[in-house]
């Protein structure tokens, strides 16, 4: 008989790890930018929009963030996955929520397991994908 054993999940605490550091990578690199931080349930930990950050990017980097943690990859990964003919056609019309396929969006993970999901919008795509890259690898 196996053991499972519980893994800690993405607390506030996290949350403020993550936000930070996709802020100070953005800061470097001159972008303004928005970063959401949800849990494995997908719920809202922790939202930062810079004042200087156009409103939709609020938007767009929850949206990855949540596209990240459903489908357990970074949206930079499955970009191709949309497109006519591709695995995911039709899934960003599927659900309640609209996917976004859009680099930026990347899954948190402890332990090898999903605990949540970071999503940066405002600047291009690749820079946001760095970004909540670089966060990810600040909560290692």
């Amino acid at each position: 008989m196996s053991t499972i054993t519980a893994v800690a999940p993405l607390t506030t605490r996290d949350a403020d790890v993550l936000v930070t550091a996709a802020r100070r990578a953005a800061e470097a690199a001159g972008v303004t930018v928005s970063v959401t931080v949800l849990d494995a349930g997908g719920h809202l930990l922790a939202f930062r929009r810079d004042d200087r950050a156009v409103l939709i990017s609020g938007e767009t980097s929850t949206r990855k963030a949540y596209t990240a943690l459903q489908l357990n990859a970074p949206t930079a990964d499955l970009v191709d996955a949309v497109q006519p003919g591709g695995l995911f056609h039709t899934l960003p019309t599927a659900l309640d929520r609209p996917l976004l396929f859009i680099a930026g969006g990347v899954p948190v993970h402890r332990e090898g397991r999903l605990i949540g999901a970071i999503g940066v919008g405002g600047g291009a795509p690749e820079q946001d994908h760095a970004f909540a890259a670089a966060a990810v690898e600040a909560l290692a």
